[in-house]
């Protein structure tokens, strides 16, 4: 991919929304705005052509009921733009495009190569309107979605622009010698952001599924304003729950031990976030709080999280669909050597929170605490959570 593609792209969103002047885009004139585009696996594509393609955008809009508002910001059909590209990995490219839209005269395209292919795209953009709807004053702290489109085999999502993603921010950081960014008082705002946006999508009967620090973008360093993304993995309660869910490091105990599931698995993920970013240990290679390493197995987070937070409640144990891949019939843990092939008991090592986080203060411990709950019934939901007395605590106010 070239500088041209991205002038390229952004000739077809405006020829898109010239073949379509009747029908204007819902763009908000105070956000700059970002493209992110989910690839579609090459396989399920290649056949497409120009012509189907359109056909297939025509017959999503209908689907997806696509109510576009009056545009009140400037069209960027008079921005002239040049594109930039640096490639972060095989699969993703970030594009900055250079144009005079705004004062910030900067908007982001992504593309993120999906293997599950558009349909997962549609997904997500289905979703976020559903979620964009019921906060039309943009209170909850969830992307904004403003438009999307074609290119070529992409399905392009138009929505606000946003910063780097708490791991990359972290990352960076540390890495530079920076000053230390995630004290107290910010993770108190960042955590009472994260527990608003949870308990609205909540409040919808939907379950996030994929809560962790790469689908949490900085909307202000200053100000410390955070946005909660990619609801592409998300489903309603009401949904048949789908038994894999959620990044490894995050996974609440349940859905480990194949227990059903609801809203509060996404509570287990924000406490292991908050524990991640107080100590700093959230690089992918390293082992975090409650986190693995890319190639440890589930028993032995199962061993950590019972190390840290206490054994497991023996009801979900004897109650579990999965208990016996990790349990023997006398709840002792185990797991297979991958190199010897025999199976191996673990026994998990005693340590405590305040061990494990020395950065943070009680009123943090006992909050993370909390939020990290085994037993889901015991867990907090994002409402209950929000009235802990950490998110209370008069800390210095953060300067802008």
């Amino acid at each position: 991919m070239n500088a041209s593609t991205g002038t390229d792209m952004l000739a077809a969103w405006r020829q898109k929304s010239s073949d379509s002047s009747t029908v204007k885009s819902s763009r908000d004139e105070n956000n700059v705005n970002a493209v992110r585009s989910a690839a579609s696996s090459p396989s399920s594509l290649s056949n497409y052509g120009y012509a189907e393609q359109e056909h297939a955008k025509k017959e999503e809009d209908e689907e997806i009921g696509f109510a576009r508002e009056e545009d009140p910001g400037a069209s960027l059909e008079d921005e002239e733009a040049a594109a930039v590209q640096e490639q972060t990995s095989p699969e993703l490219f970030l594009l900055l495009l250079r144009t005079g839209f705004e004062e910030d005269k900067n908007f982001h395209v992504v593309l993120n190569s999906v293997i599950a292919g558009r349909y997962h795209s549609l997904d997500e953009i289905k979703l976020l309107k559903y979620v964009n709807k019921h906060d039309p004053a943009d209170k909850y702290h969830i992307l904004r979605l403003y438009d999307y489109f074609y290119y070529r085999e992409h399905l392009l999502i138009v929505c606000e622009l946003l910063k780097a993603n708490l791991y990359e921010f972290h990352k960076f950081n540390r890495e530079s010698g920076g000053e230390v960014y995630f004290t107290m008082p910010r993770l108190q705002s960042i955590t009472i952001q994260c527990l608003e946006a949870l308990q609205f999508v909540h409040g919808l009967g939907l379950i996030h599924c994929d809560l962790k620090p790469e689908n949490i973008l900085v909307k202000s360093y200053s100000r410390c304003e955070v946005k909660v993304i990619d609801l592409g993995s998300s489903c309603f309660e009401t949904d048949h729950l789908c038994s894999y869910v959620q990044s490894r490091s995050y996974r609440a105990p349940e859905v480990i031990l194949g227990l059903p599931y609801d809203k509060k698995i996404d509570i287990w993920s924000l406490g292991c976030i908050l524990a991640e970013l107080c100590t700093g240990n959230i690089d992918l290679n390293k082992t975090s709080v409650l986190g693995t390493l890319p190639n440890d197995s589930p028993a032995t987070l199962l061993a950590r999280v019972i190390g840290i937070m206490g054994p497991i409640n023996q009801v979900m144990l004897a109650k579990g669909r999965d208990t016996y891949k990790y349990f023997t019939k006398n709840h002792m843990l185990y797991e297979r050597n991958q190199d010897t092939n025999r199976l191996e008991y673990l026994i998990p090592k005693k340590t405590s929170l305040r061990h494990r986080l020395p950065m943070g203060d009680q009123g943090f411990i006992d909050f993370v605490a909390y939020l990290l709950e085994v037993n889901p019934k015991k867990r907090p939901s994002a409402s209950e959570a929000l009235k802990h007395p950490w998110l209370s605590y008069p800390y210095e106010p953060i300067s802008a």
